[in-house]
């Protein structure tokens, strides 16, 4: 969808400096946009990429003051602009189904909303309803009694066993698993394991979003829980009972041991391990590969190593284990001395 440069910035409410003429009719990176498309730019780090990108015209943040070879339009956040910017010029850029599939399996108890859309080899299991303007992409599982809310994607390969709870404008990527049994076996006498049972549920709250391949385990009693915003990235493993809070961000390869709750705005980075029944405060910042085996309550703690520890400690650790090679060679020394004195 064409549209020029003038009516971006009206949409966007952005300061347009330059020709508002020009016809924009794509979107792409700053290095390799091309004529009649539109780019963006982070920050002044980025400034000397204006003059230099084929793009027609740049989204910038309002701080920048110099003069440039092509328009652009001044925001205060030109990542998050762009993101808007995409919806105007791209609508339905990733193609959705509509109506329901003949292929379907739906139950006759199952309840499906106004406008929503079922894909392809879709099983919706009885008692399950789905939300008004909610898409169920191909190849996807319904469970029995679970229900989905409105205005939700769920994308191909996405299995929501029995009894889930999804609220509304939630998105999950190919493959998840939600509703799986929670890891839980008693081990006998003999050395063999009993599976316990894993009666719970799990509540996926509003506006959650889910990466690909992820695994969120049903508790063994109660519920567990996806706090209202969080975002998980693709391959994370949350088990039974865990509760985490609303606006989390949870990066790839993180898994979050059972009964452990964790508090809002916590960020964790790729390949975070955490421990079975611990509390982590609100706003806890837990850095890449960061094992942590205790409770860490207090909000805005930044923890990073195995095993975690505050970021300032770590740091100090760190910097300790990088002196050991002279230290040896001091000591070394040290005892060589020792020695010719000894004589």
């Amino acid at each position: 969808m064409t549209k020029t440069l003038k009516d971006i910035a009206k949409f966007i409410n952005g300061e347009l400096v330059g020709d508002g003429s020009v016809a924009i009719n794509g979107i792409n990176a700053i290095d390799t946009a091309g004529d009649g498309e539109l780019s963006f730019i982070l920050g002044p780090k980025y400034e000397e990429c204006i003059n230099k990108t084929g793009a027609s015209g740049v989204i910038v943040p309002k701080t920048l003051k110099g003069d440039y070879n092509k328009p652009v339009i001044k925001v205060d956040n030109p990542s998050a602009t762009f993101s808007r910017i995409i919806e105007l010029i791209l609508p339905g850029r990733i193609p959705q189904p509509k109506g329901v599939h003949p292929s379907a399996i739906i139950s006759k108890t199952a309840a499906i909303g106004k406008n929503a859309a079922i894909g392809p080899y879709v099983i919706v299991e009885e008692g399950a309803s789905i939300g008004d303007n909610t898409i169920v992409y191909a190849l996807s599982y319904i469970g029995k009694n679970t229900k989905v809310g409105k205005n939700c994607v769920i994308y191909p390969n996405v299995t929501l066993r029995e009894e889930i709870i999804v609220g509304n404008d939630v998105i999950i990527h190919p493959g998840t698993v939600i509703g799986s049994d929670g890891f839980g076996y008693d081990t006998q006498k003999d050395g063999t394991h009993a599976k316990i049972p894993q009666l719970g549920v799990v509540v996926i709250e509003d506006s959650v979003e889910i990466g690909s391949c992820v695994t969120i385990d049903r508790a063994r009693f109660s519920k567990t829980v996806i706090g209202k915003g969080t975002k998980i990235d693709n391959l994370v493993q949350i088990a039974h009972n865990v509760i985490i809070g609303p606006n989390c961000i949870i990066a790839a390869q993180t898994g979050i041991s059972g009964s452990t709750q964790v508090g809002r705005n916590v960020m964790f980075g790729g390949q975070v391990g955490v421990a079975d029944h611990l509390k982590i405060g609100d706003f806890v910042i837990a850095g890449a590969k960061t094992g942590i085996s205790k409770s860490f309550p207090v909000a805005n703690t930044v923890l990073f190593g195995y095993p975690a520890r505050p970021i300032e400690k770590a740091r100090e650790l760190i910097a300790s284990v990088g002196l050991l090679p002279k230290l040896y060679e001091r000591v070394k020394a040290l005892e060589k001395k020792i020695k010719e004195l000894e004589k």
